[in-house]
C-alpha cells in the first residue's frame, strides 16, 4: 500500500478553492456498511446471504456488504478453498459475535440485539434489516466517495477516496478504510444447496488501509480529505484466483477502530488495454458424453478489450463439419462477459469429439478459438434404474426419458414431498435424454441414474437448479459402437476349447466370468485372434471389446 498524497483542507473555502470532485458537500444521511461474519461450513449463513443482499437490492446506493470469512466454519478441509483473511479475526473479535452468521451494522451496538446479550455489535441475521434501516434513517456529519481504476496490464490498482465533514466529529482523528471484496467466486457452501457452486459475494480479500485504516485529520465541520492509494493485485489470495472483473471497492470512515460513521462503494474502472476492439471466448460448458442428439453449446463470451462489445458474430462446428454461425447483439464494456446458448447443431458423431468455437476477427487474432472435446457414450444394458428424492416442494420435480426420434418413453412426477421414489423399466436399443426438472429453479433432493451393471449415468445431491439432460445410449443402439464392431464375430459359440474373435484388429480384450471376475486380457489382438479356453469351466462368460475408445460386450457360452 502506498499512501501518495494527503491534502487535508479545513474550512468550506479550502473545499471550494481546491475543489472536491467526487463527494458531496450537502449533509446526506448515513450509509449502511453491513459486515457479514460467514464461513462456507455454516449451514445457515446462505439464509444470512439472502437478507443482506435483499437489504442492499432494495437500498441501492445506500448499502454495502462485506462478507468477512472467519472462524471454525472458515477453516477449509481437504482441497476447499481458503477465503479467510489476516484482518478477520481482529475485526470478529471485538464484534462479540457468539454464533455463525453474525453481521454488525455500521459496527454500532444496537441494545437489546447483540448476539451476546451485552454491548457486542454483532447480532443474528433477524436483526440486520431492522438495525440497517434505523441507520438510513440518522443523519451523518460526514460523506464519502470512491473511484478506483486498474491497469490491467499490471495489475495495479489505484484508489481515489474523498471524505467531506458536514459537522463535527466527537473524535479529533477519524480512520479511513479501504476494503477490497471479490464477486462471483464458485466455491463449496454448506447449506446453499449448489454443492461446490455456490456463488460466493461481497467477500473481502484485502485491506488497503490496514488493520484498523488510515488515520485522518482535522475531523470538523468543513474538513476535506482526499487520499489516494495503490496496491498491486496478486494472482491469487491464498491459492483462490484473483479476477480483477470481479471486484469491488467498499470504504468507510470510523471514529475509531468500531463506530463506522457512514461510507460508500464503486466498482473499478479499467485501463491501459492492448488493444481496442478484442473479443474472446473465455470458457465453454463441458458437454456431457453424447450418443447423437444434437447439442447446444453454452459459452461465455468475454470483451478484453478497450471498446464496448455491441456485436459479434459466432462460428461452430463438430468434428470439422459443417459450420454455424450466430449473431450475439447486447453491450459489454471492458472485462464483462456474458453466458450464451448457441442453436443447437447436428453432427457426425465419433469416439471422441471436437466441438470448436470462434468469434470473428479483430484488433487481437491470437484469442479468438475454443476447443471442447466431448466422447460418446456407451451403455451395455437395458435396463435402467432411478433413484430419486425430492425435498420440501416434490411437486415441482419432473422427470422424462426422450428418445431420439423425441418420443417420450419414460416419465415421472410431480411427486409429494420428501418422497423416496426407486424405478426400474426396461428400454429398446436407442439413444436417449434423461430430462430432470424442478419447476423452483433450486433443485430437490439428490438423484442417480445407472444401469444394471451400475454404470452411473447421472447423480447429483440435489443441486441441479432448474434441471440437467443428459443422454445415454442401451444396447443394442446402432449408433458408432456397433459400426466399429459391425463386422465383429465371436465363434463358435457356444465353445469348446478355442474361441475365434475376428474383426476387431488391435482391440483390447479381456474375459469375466458371470461374477465379473477378471479371467483372460489380451490388450491388442490380431485380425482373427485364436484364444484357448481349454482351462475354463462350462458355463457362462463375458467378453468385452475395446478399440478406439469404443466398447462392447458380448456373451460366451462354454459348453463341453
Amino acid at each position: 500500500m502506498k499512501n501518495l498524497y494527503l491534502s487535508l483542507l479545513t474550512g468550506l473555502f479550502a473545499t471550494l478553492a481546491f475543489g472536491q470532485t467526487i463527494v458531496s458537500t450537502t449533509p446526506e444521511d448515513k450509509k449502511v456498511i453491513l459486515e457479514e461474519f460467514t464461513g462456507i461450513y455454516c449451514v445457515y449463513c446462505p439464509e444470512g446471504h439472502t437478507i443482506a443482499q435483499g437489504f442492499q437490492q432494495n437500498n441501492p446506493g445506500e448499502v454495502f456488504l462485506i462478507n468477512i470469512h472467519v472462524g471454525s466454519f472458515a477453516a477449509p478441509s481437504g482441497g476447499d478453498p481458503d477465503f479467510r483473511t489476516p484482518f478477520g479475526t481482529a475485526i470478529a473479535n471485538q464484534s462479540g459475535l457468539i454464533g455463525y452468521p453474525a453481521g454488525t451494522v455500521n459496527r454500532h451496538v444496537f441494545p437489546g440485539r447483540a448476539q451476546n446479550g451485552g454491548n457486542g455489535t454483532a447480532m443474528s441475521r433477524n436483526q440486520w434489516v431492522i438495525s440497517g434501516n434505523e441507520i438510513l434513517n440518522e443523519a451523518s456529519y460526514m460523506n464519502m466517495a470512491v473511484e478506483a481504476d486498474i491497469d490491467v496490464q499490471t495489475n495495479e490498482l489505484t484508489v481515489h477516496v474523498e471524505a467531506f465533514y458536514t459537522g463535527n466529529s466527537p473524535q479529533s482523528t477519524n480512520k479511513l478504510n479501504v476494503a477490497l471484496l471479490q464477486n462471483n467466486t464458485l466455491g463449496p457452501q454448506t447449506g446453499g444447496n449448489a454443492g461446490n457452486e455456490y456463488v460466493h459475494m461481497n467477500r473481502l480479500i484485502h485491506m488497503v488501509t490496514g488493520q484498523w485504516g488510515d488515520e485522518v485529520s482535522p475531523t470538523t465541520n468543513g474538513s476535506f480529505i482526499d487520499r489516494t492509494y495503490t496496491y498491486t493485485i496478486p494472482s491469487a489470495h491464498n491459492n483462490v484466483p484473483i479476477k480483477i472483473e470481479d471486484l469491488e471497492l467498499v470504504v468507510f470512515m470510523t471514529e475509531t477502530n468500531q463506530e463506522i460513521i457512514s461510507g460508500n462503494g464503486s466498482f473499478p474502472t479499467y485501463s491501459n488495454f492492448e488493444f481496442q476492439q478484442d473479443a474472446t471466448i473465455s470458457t465453454v460448458a463441458q458437454i456431457s458424453d453424447q450418443c447423437g442428439f444434437e447439442i447446444a453449446p453454452v459459452i461465455t463470451l468475454q470483451n478484453v478489450g478497450e471498446n464496448p462489445l455491441t456485436s459479434v458474430e459466432i462460428t461452430y462446428s463438430v468434428n470439422g463439419g459443417t459450420a454455424q454461425n450466430y449473431t450475439w447483439s447486447g453491450n459489454l464494456t471492458s472485462l464483462q462477459s456474458e453466458l450464451v446458448t448457441l442453436p443447437g447443431i447436428e453432427y457426425s458423431l465419433e469416439g471422441v469429439n471436437e466441438l470448436s468455437v470462434s468469434v470473428q476477427s479483430d484488433d487481437n487474432n491470437t484469442n479468438n478459438t475454443y476447443v471442447q472435446s466431448f466422447d460418446q457414450t456407451f451403455t451395455n444394458t437395458n435396463e435402467i434404474t432411478l433413484l430419486l428424492n425430492t425435498d420440501n416442494q416434490g411437486s415441482q420435480t419432473t422427470w422424462e426419458i426422450v428418445n431420439v426420434a423425441g418420443d417420450v418413453v419414460e416419465s415421472g412426477g410431480p411427486y409429494g414431498n420428501n418422497q423416496n421414489i426407486n424405478e426400474t423399466f426396461s428400454l429398446a436399443g436407442d439413444c436417449y435424454m434423461f430430462n430432470l426438472t424442478d419447476a423452483g429453479g433450486n433443485g430437490s433432493g439428490s438423484v442417480v441414474l445407472f444401469d444394471s451393471d451400475s454404470n452411473v449415468i447421472y447423480s447429483s445431491s440435489g443441486d441441479y437448479d432448474s434441471g440437467v439432460s443428459v443422454s445415454f445410449s442401451t444396447e443394442g443402439f446402432l449408433g458408432l459402437g456397433e459400426n466399429v464392431f459391425g463386422q465383429l464375430a465371436i465363434y463358435p459359440n457356444p465353445a469348446n476349447n478355442v474361441v475365434t474373435i475376428q474383426n476387431a484388429e488391435n482391440a483390447a480384450v479381456v474375459i469375466y466370468d458371470i461374477l465379473g471376475k477378471k479371467l483372460l486380457q489380451v490388450s491388442s489382438i490380431s485380425n482373427r485372434e485364436t484364444i484357448d479356453v481349454s482351462r475354463f469351466t462350462s458355463g457362462t462368460y463375458f467378453v468385452s471389446i475395446e478399440k478406439d475408445q469404443q466398447s462392447t460386450v458380448q456373451k460366451l457360452i462354454i459348453n463341453r
